[in-house]
């Protein structure tokens, strides 16, 4: 166990298996001392949270638990390729929000992953981020996060 582990298991949470991925490219890339995540959608075992737009059949409250649970799956992608403890700085997250026209809180569902990645990592989770909207994401899900990690 790592101390990120630990520090996730204190809120009930496991770093899961990194989930499949739904097309051609691999969950994390490793160059130097940077991880790269792709996209992580929102499942968990195998299933999507939520399915639809946010400010539509998506409620803001439900997308940052998906934008939480696409932190987790990114920290989960992480750890496939360094030990957790090796992470030394959040650089960046960018979270995609599938939204309707008329929704302004793409940071309020963002926080959902910036406060996990938070909870994991301390002090070294102050971190650069984009909160983004967009019409669709794969497979409909409303939320996806990609991360930035440096590595020591």
């Amino acid at each position: 166990m790592t101390a990120v582990d630990d520090r996730l298991a204190e809120l009930g949470l496991t770093v899961p298996t990194v989930p499949a991925p739904v097309a051609v490219y691999v969950p994390a890339v490793r160059s130097g001392s940077y991880v790269f995540t792709s996209g992580q959608l929102p499942l968990s075992s195998g299933e999507l949270l939520a399915t639809g737009k946010v400010g539509g059949e998506v409620s803001p409250e439900a997308a940052y638990d998906c934008a939480r649970q696409c932190a987790l799956n990114a920290i989960a992608a992480v750890k496939s390729l360094v030990d957790l403890d090796q992470v030394v700085r959040v650089v960046k997250a960018t979270v995609f929000v599938a939204s309707t026209p008329d929704f302004t809180g793409q940071p309020g569902v963002a926080n959902g992953a910036s406060e996990l990645f938070g909870a994991a990592f301390g002090d070294a989770a102050q971190h650069a981020r984009s909160a983004v909207g967009v019409p669709v994401l794969p497979l409909d899900a409303p939320v996806e996060v990609e991360l930035v990690v440096e590595v020591g």
